[in-house]
């Protein structure tokens, strides 16, 4: 490193320390919120996750339905090609708002989401006999007539093993984020590329914004 780059990130930081000072209060907000996901029973938890995806389509419900009339606008008959280019300008314009919105509402999230998604973890890697029993949902009962190795229908529980066979190896799962992981899944949902070594989770860092960015249910 030359003196003029030295001097440089000696006045005004690296790149690394600027990203940690952005980032860190994050990863604050995760781990303090995490006690209170805790407590929860596992029903709670994702009773509270139907909230948080609530919250999302409440943000956006407006120019939801909004984008929804103006397509059915534009596949009327008598809607002339000249109208046709305007409401496609309208919907280009709110889907933009859509987006940005939701962005916002995931920035807003992201902490309880994230304490949520570790303490999942957690409640697996600990889990009783290898098991988890929920209260049966839809989604649970498709799964499970799906013949997903991992979950079972009992009566009206759900019961989740905390092992499957993936490639022939039978797996069980013993992982739970750190505080580092919590970081790089901030990182990630930023936009930014979170840089690794080999065995640092980079795949349990990644069920954090692909959990957090799913709730929007746009794929």
């Amino acid at each position: 490193m030359g003196v003029t780059a030295s001097l440089l990130k000696l006045f005004f930081g690296s790149k690394a320390d600027k990203d940690r000072k952005t980032i860190q209060p994050y990863v604050d907000r995760i781990l303090a919120v995490y006690p209170q996901i805790q407590q929860l029973s596992d029903d709670e938890l994702r009773e509270r996750v139907t909230a948080l995806k609530v919250v999302i389509r409440e943000r956006i419900a407006e120019d939801e339905k909004r984008i929804g009339e103006l397509k059915a606008r534009m596949e009327e008959a008598e809607v002339e090609i000249g109208e046709k280019e305007q409401i496609g300008t309208e919907i280009d314009r709110l889907k933009k708002q859509v987006n940005e919105a939701i962005e916002r509402v995931l920035d807003e999230i992201l902490p309880e989401v994230f304490a949520i998604v570790k303490d999942t973890a957690r409640r697996f890697a600990q889990a009783p006999e290898g098991t988890i029993t929920v209260t049966a949902t839809e989604a649970d009962r498709e799964l499970a007539a799906k013949g997903r190795d991992f979950i079972t229908i009992e009566g009206d529980k759900a019961v989740y093993r905390n092992r499957w066979t993936a490639g022939g190896t039978e797996v069980t799962w013993d992982m739970v984020h750190y505080d580092v992981q919590l970081f790089g899944g901030v990182a990630l949902h930023k936009g930014n590329v979170a840089e690794m070594a080999t065995g640092e989770g980079k795949t349990l860092v990644a069920t954090l914004p692909v959990f957090l960015n799913a709730m929007a249910g746009k794929g």
